[in-house]
């Protein structure tokens, strides 16, 4: 059985309510649970929740809410291996059989059945231990980065790189923060996803992280237009 875990707990501070939030005309979680529904991998799509509402919501759009999160598991500190780890428990308490779980954001609405459906090929594929997640470039060099201090002033990361050429550095990626699959023993004992993962590269325009009130309109403009609305 392939589980797809929404985790989407009630207290986010930076944008209260978050996961519920009206994005484009229906709940934030809403398009999470649209995009596992369509990717057709799925045997069980299953939302871990503390809140109530969150949980009307998601069984509203028909995803699953078998259990509540305990308070330990919903505070800022808790990881998401430790969610994972919480519903695998529940299920092996219930004698079901889990092939793998894709831990997949509530927050991701550019995420699509297309990219589930490949991450989980791509699964299949990889040896076992390993993560698949989706990622993406870093659209300028990494390598070139500043720091500013505390009185205003800025130095390069890495002063050695101000004259190499761009084309001549290599090019760095990062977590697109939408879903990361593994098999039940990966969630178990891994503590780092990135290790020897295997990402899926997507294009940056499909990619936003949103934490801030500019961050939301942002994605809601960018959406539109990539919906062509």
């Amino acid at each position: 059985m392939k589980i797809a875990l929404i985790p989407a707990r009630g207290g986010s501070k930076r944008i209260p309510r978050k996961n519920i939030r009206p994005f484009r005309g229906k709940p934030m979680i809403a398009w999470s649970i649209a995009a596992a529904q369509a990717a057709n991998c799925f045997d069980r799509i299953v939302v871990s929740t503390d809140d109530e509402e969150i949980a009307a919501v998601a069984l509203r759009h028909g995803a699953e809410v078998p259990f509540f999160r305990p308070a330990a598991l919903s505070d800022d500190q808790a990881t998401t291996q430790a969610v994972v780890r919480h519903a695998l428990q529940w299920f092996e308490r219930q004698d079901l059989t889990v092939e793998a779980v894709c831990c997949l954001y509530a927050t991701a609405p550019f995420v699509q059945a297309a990219d589930l459906a490949a991450a989980a090929a791509l699964l299949d594929q990889a040896p076992p231990g390993r993560f698949v997640f989706a990622a993406t470039s870093f659209p300028f060099p990494i390598q070139r980065a500043i720091r500013i201090d505390t009185e205003g002033r800025s130095a390069m990361f890495q002063p050695e790189h101000f004259n190499t050429r761009s084309q001549d550095l290599e090019e760095a990626y990062h977590d697109a923060g939408q879903f990361y699959w593994a098999r039940p023993q990966t969630w178990a004992s891994s503590t780092y996803l990135f290790e020897d993962g295997r990402p899926l590269i997507l294009p940056r325009w499909r990619v936003e992280d949103i934490d801030t009130e500019e961050d939301w309109l942002r994605a809601e403009l960018l959406h539109r237009l990539l919906e062509g609305q």
